[in-house]
């Protein structure tokens, strides 16, 4: 039994009543000072690790004010702030041992669009994809270009200076602000917009803190305005935040947005922006060139840029080899082949714009011909991408690049800490030969891509931060690639900002770093805000790289061993691609409905670290406590675990914390196809929960869950009395009591009656050897969950129909545990024991060699996941066995040739079978039907999750982002399909509305035909 587990109470806190104060003072947004939420604002996208004091969520500039105005009464005075946006930063920018101010949950607003000037004026959490999904309808997007612009906040965006690529064309974040909304240190609420000269007089005139600042600003440019221009390099990628060098615009103006910009929450918090807006691009292409090496690679993207393209972006062989084993590869593959002659080990990416399809192949035949030519015919090949979603798919596949580097198995994976260097791209490739063998000394492995256009390369090393020998490498390395970098004309941070790496801008700033600090000292002479980045008034020191925690300072309490027993927890580097906005993308549903950051697979990952380290800490070894427990008698040990909870003293165990992120995880596996890194909640849940309720008693609703496909059969049995407790509000009122909701009823028919009837056999093992080969080649078995089998048989029966109209033998699956309910809940022992009882039953018939065809897509898929290294047998999904069967189907003559259809796919079969939409829509094609895929998220009902009492308020909440407006849209027409049993249950429930599984739409209108060809 695991023991109760107290987070760490050494780190400082801020006065007990200065929250209390901050709600007598008028804040309306959310406080959160729990353990789990300081643990999971504790990392970012970088190498750190610091625990904030606490965390605020502002509603609102009033907000931010009351923050300010109670920081500065006396009594706060030695409390320290840092707003936080997406949290993705890769230096520790936002990391902060006091206040986190996170804009990102609740100042969402976009407060304006004007699209005839052209411009929009948003709340700081805006992401920066929802306000180009808002502009779309006006033919306008705000430009900045990132790999995480379904997550990135414009708050984040304009603090960091954000830019990625197309940045030659577009620029960065600070050449689109028009004015931005800040608040001081001293609560002053003020917008920063250019200003004439008489402006600025006027306004320099002032005796406040605005006052001070534009005389601060104003007289530095003044009288350094040689060394300035002198010192500042002249690059696309000029030093981000304190920008002395573009204060003053081209026009004359003084513009303080240019010191905002980039200044990473050290000057101000921002509250509102105002942004420059670009018609959207009216044709583009991309032209894909393989490479036998990535230094070729480099040198052709200049002769590229040359050529005028849109952009260039170059990837090397390690990141071109994790982006095939991704989710996004089978989309993208053809523009990417295999050459027979040699391997593909770098490739450019040339992105072509134009007004019209006319100018588009013009530009296109251009570049290809230059690629032809035989100085520059250095490449294998290249592919055109012109269709819009084809474009869309490949700037996927390079944006999750940077998530990808940490796909990797081992504790020596890429980290972030050089990762964003540029120098003048004509420099480009003799400096990366000088990089590249500065790592290769020092005999670390790396993947590298980059922004060749802008000079700009990303790479990570690979480093095991618990082993000492690699936390110096940090250092070491730092320090040669700044030497390297300034000798070629460049800059360290060229793209994600400076944060922890602050301690080299005196270096970078020279003389000019006083500068800075009187700059710092003006906005915040108290260093309240994010102190020690980028610039300190007098006499205080910056961050340095080797004196800020680290994460791998946790891990290496954890141990390598247990770090791998957890399915990526320990792994997850923060590249936050589940905190997607976009509520029709299928990861993560929990933190779509709650934009609570635990709720989480990122938030869930920290909490499992933090979790297995007080463990570690206490000499427990949760695997070897898993293997105790499962030996164990449950009843044995009941009255310890109902003492464990009734106990007031366990009231403040840090697994309670754990416990609940993990209650409201779906179990719907986005996050293991989806996530870069591979994090599996559901794998690493089901771990805790065994563990947790070791511990502790379960609720009611467990057992009856967990049971329910052995009870099932039983429970059909007495179908009338059953159907008599879900469908009344007396039955109802006493389920939700077990803990039970919206629970389905069970129709009349039954599948194992009807397929006797219809003459279908079960398939035991020796029946099926004992069919001849040629028999065994025209069977068929259909896997039939017990979900499917009872609650919607005639999905079963319309796949028996058509594989007869197929011409093939169907048989039935005996009844089997497929055990995935176990699983969800942490039954993991009685899991294994039914997994090797149903896996042993499919083995023998797969090894008869008849196909074995799943009905639910996330029951199918259980096996090749939750079965793994227990099963050896494939278990298809529908649309595997009928692309298979395609000639069949092509034979049978269809019935609605004209009519066209909508699928609504499972999430689960989305992210981990990423084939299966394009082979509904082959199988729908080889009967001449259109079919149409909805862009959806999760239904909200996942399995067993939606009907369980307490997730039915986020169910519902899911349900209504992405689904109901799609069933709502279909009306009363039928040409609505979903693949998942749950899909088509949560439909039912909140719709009224029957939809029906592939299976059956096929079998209505495939015709019958005897002689079809066998």
């Amino acid at each position: 039994m695991i023991p109760r587990l107290q987070p760490n109470a050494s780190i400082p806190r801020p006065p007990a009543d200065f929250f209390q104060r901050l709600v007598e003072a008028g804040l309306d947004g959310d406080i959160e000072t729990g353990s789990a939420s300081r643990t999971v604002f504790s990392t970012d996208n970088s190498i750190y690790q610091v625990e904030p004091a606490g965390i605020l969520f502002p509603r609102g500039v009033e907000d931010l004010k009351v923050v300010a105005a109670v920081l500065s009464e006396p009594a706060f005075r030695g409390i320290t702030v840092a707003p936080r946006g997406g949290g993705t930063g890769t230096n520790g920018q936002s990391l902060t041992s006091g206040i986190v101010v996170d804009c990102s949950r609740h100042m969402t607003s976009i407060l304006e669009i004007d699209p005839i000037r052209r411009i929009a004026r948003v709340q700081a959490g805006v992401v920066k994809d929802q306000l180009n999904q808002a502009l779309k309808p006006y033919g306008l997007f705000f430009a900045p270009e990132l790999s995480t612009s379904n997550r990135a906040t414009i708050g984040g965006m304009v603090s960091t200076d954000a830019c990625g690529q197309g940045s030659c064309l577009y620029g960065k974040t600070s050449n689109h602000v028009l004015g931005l909304r800040i608040v001081l240190a001293d609560g002053s609420d003020w917008w920063s917009r250019p200003l004439d000269e008489a402006a600025l007089q006027e306004i320099a005139a002032r005796e406040d803190r605005v006052g001070e600042i534009h005389r601060t600003v104003d007289r530095i440019t003044r009288e350094k305005r040689d060394r300035i221009a002198e010192l500042f390099p002249k690059l696309n990628r000029y030093m981000t935040g304190y920008d002395l060098a573009h204060i003053r615009r081209d026009d004359g103006r003084f513009d303080l947005n240019a010191i905002l910009c980039g200044s990473e929450g050290t000057l101000a918090m921002i509250a509102e922006a105002e942004l420059n807006l670009l018609p959207i691009p009216a044709h583009a292409a991309l032209i894909n060139i393989r490479y036998g090496d990535f230094n070729t690679a480099l040198e052709d993207a200049r002769t590229l840029v040359a050529l005028q393209v849109a952009s260039v972006e170059t990837v090397d062989e390690k990141v071109l080899g994790l982006a095939r084993g991704d989710i996004v590869w089978t989309g993208i593959a053809r523009f990417f082949p295999d050459d027979a002659r040699r391997t593909t080990n770098g490739i450019n990416i040339a992105e072509v714009l134009a007004d019209d399809e006319a100018e588009l192949e013009r530009k296109l035949a251009e570049v290809t011909a230059a690629l032809a030519a035989g100085a520059n015919a250095r490449h294998l090949g290249y592919t055109i991408a012109r269709d819009h979603a084809d474009v869309e798919a490949i700037w996927s596949m390079r944006k999750r690049a940077v998530g990808l580097l940490g796909n990797v198995d081992g504790p020596v994976r890429p980290v972030a800490f050089v990762e964003d260097t540029a120098v003048p791209p004509e420099n480009l490739a003799a400096y990366i030969r000088e990089f590249r063998a500065l790592l290769d000394g020092a005999g670390l492995s790396y993947g590298m891509f980059g922004h060749v256009d802008a000079g700009v390369l990303h790479v990570r090393p690979a480093l095991d931060l618990t082993r000492n020998d690699h936390v110096r490498l940090v250092r070491e390395v730092s320090d040669a690639v700044v030497a390297l970098t300034r000798r070629y004309g460049g800059v360290l941070w060229g793209e994600h900002g400076k944060g922890v790496r602050s301690e080299y801008v005196p270096e970078f700033f020279g003389d000019l770093y006083p500068s800075l600090q009187e700059i710092k000292r003006a906005f915040d002479p108290e260093n309240r805000l994010n102190p020690g980045k980028i610039a300190t008034p007098s006499g205080q020191a910056l961050l340095k790289i080797d004196e800020v925690p680290l994460r791998g300072d946790i891990d290496r309490i954890i141990g390598n061993e247990i770090r791998a027993a957890f399915d990526n927890a320990a792994y997850c580097n923060g590249n936050g691609a589940c905190f997607d906005f976009d509520e029709t993308s299928p990861m993560c549903p929990s933190y779509k409905a709650t934009r609570d950051r635990r709720f989480s697979p990122k938030g869930r990952a920290a909490l499992m670290r933090e979790w297995l380290r007080l463990l570690a800490e206490k000499g427990i070894d949760a695997r070897q406590e898993a293997k105790r427990l499962r030996q164990s008698v449950p009843l044995a040990s009941f009255a310890r675990r109902a003492f464990n909870s009734l106990n007031p003293q366990n009231r403040d165990d840090f697994s309670h914390e754990v416990r609940a992120a993990m209650d409201t995880c779906l179990a719907c596996k986005a996050c293991a196809g989806q996530c870069p890194v591979k994090v599996s909640v559901p794998a690493f849940r089901s771990k805790f929960l065994e563990l947790y309720y070791g511990r502790y008693l379960r609720p009611l609703k467990d057992p009856l869950v967990a049971a329910i496909e052995t009870t099932l059969p039983l429970v059909h049995r007495i179908r009338p009395a059953y159907n008599l407790v879900v469908g009344t509000r007396a039955g109802r009122m006493l389920m939700r009591v077990a803990g039970l909701t919206s629970l389905p009823r069970l129709p009349r028919i039954s599948l194992a009656k009807e397929a006797a009837r219809l003459g279908v056999p079960l398939a035991t093992p020796q029946r099926i050897e004992a069919l001849s080969p040629s028999e065994r080649q025209r069977s068929v078995i259909f896997v039939a969950d017990a979900f499917t089998a009872y609650f919607d048989p005639e999905v079963a029966l319309a796949a028996i129909g058509l594989a007869r109209k197929m011409g093939l033998s169907p048989f039935l699956a005996a009844s089997h545990v497929n055990g995935k309910a176990l699983h969800v809940h942490g039954y993991l022992g009685r899991f294994e024991a039914a997994a090797r009882r149903t896996a042993h039953y499919l083995q023998r018939l797969d090894d008869a060699g008849v196909a074995l065809v799943g009905l639910d897509p996330s029951m199918t898929l259980a096996f090749r996941s939750e079965y793994k290294g227990v099963l050896k047998a494939s278990i298809l999904l529908p649309q595997e066995w009928l692309v298979a069967n395609l000639s069949r189907l092509a034979d049978s003559p269809s019935a609605a040739k004209a009519k066209s259809f909508q699928l609504m796919a499972h999430c689960t079969e989305r992210t981990n079978a990423p084939a299966s939409v394009a082979q509904w829509k082959q199988v729908f094609a080889s009967l001449g039907i259109d079919l149409q895929t909805a862009q959806t998220g999760c239904c909200g009902m996942a399995g067993t999750f939606g009907h369980e009492a307490r997730n039915r308020p986020i169910s519902e909440r899911l349900y209504a982002m992405s689904w109901k407006p799609e069933v709502d849209a279909a009306g009363d027409t039928d040409n609505l399909m979903a693949t998942g049993y749950s899909c088509r249950s949560q439909v039912k429930e909140i719709d009224n509305k029957l939809i029906s599984h592939p299976f059956q739409v096929i079998d209505r209108i495939i015709v019958e035909k005897p002689d079809i060809a066998q």
